[in-house]
């Protein structure tokens, strides 16, 4: 096999995801690799420093996996994405990340189907979001309807402020939950506002813990 670069084989990888998936690469101080989607371009080049606010100085200072929404104040227009730190010997040395077009620009409502139709729900009033029988049930206060989006597409969506992945089947919104009790091997229950009680299990437990500071 001829030898190839490695900006040669990103550029394939690249061309997987061109319609919806911008792609960038980072050292600890600068991008090093770019390539935009045909749904949104961040016009970042090579040589470009890392900004404080993105996906990527977030995950460089964190030392871990980051996942959410940025605002339109860092690049002009607004994404979600996720960041990724790649090390070596123990150091991290930069980032991977993939950046999606952030669909719901300017808006602070979920749309879900109900039997009548469509309600548009303000998202402080999602309580929660759950998949059951292979359908996403966002539930809201005083009724409840079905969505298009999976969970992990959910956790793009809301605000990662107010909601958290608890469970592979559940996003919370943690201003409506009233209680956490402790259940087995390092687990807990959640009793949300309207008695429901949701799991928070073991593999989302400590994330959990760490984001609501317990």
């Amino acid at each position: 096999m001829k030898s190839f670069t490695i900006n040669s084989l990103l550029d394939v990888m690249g061309e997987l995801f061109s319609d919806e998936i911008s792609i960038a690469i980072s050292d600890t101080k600068e991008y090093i690799y770019y390539r935009p989607s045909k749904r949104i371009d961040l016009k970042i080049s090579a040589g470009d420093p890392v900004k404080e606010g993105t996906i990527a100085y977030k995950a460089l200072a964190q030392k871990q996996k980051v996942s959410e929404f940025i605002n339109r104040d860092v690049f002009g227009v607004p994404y979600h994405g996720m960041a990724v730190p790649f090390h070596h010997e123990g150091e991290v040395e930069g980032c991977v990340m993939a950046i999606y077009p952030a669909y719901t620009d300017g808006k602070s409502v979920v749309t879900v189907k109900t039997p009548d139709g469509w309600n548009p729900v303000s998202f402080k009033d999602v309580k929660y979001v759950e998949v059951k029988d292979r359908k996403t049930i966002v539930v809201a206060d005083g009724f409840s309807g079905t969505h298009k989006n999976t969970l992990q597409e959910f956790e793009y969506l809301l605000p990662r402020d107010s909601f958290v992945r608890c469970h592979r089947s559940f996003i919370v919104n943690v201003h409506h939950i009233k209680e956490i009790f402790p259940d087995t091997h390092s687990t807990f229950v959640l009793a949300m506002d309207d008695e429901t009680k949701i799991p928070v299990s073991q593999s989302y437990s400590s994330y959990f813990r760490k984001l609501l500071g317990f």
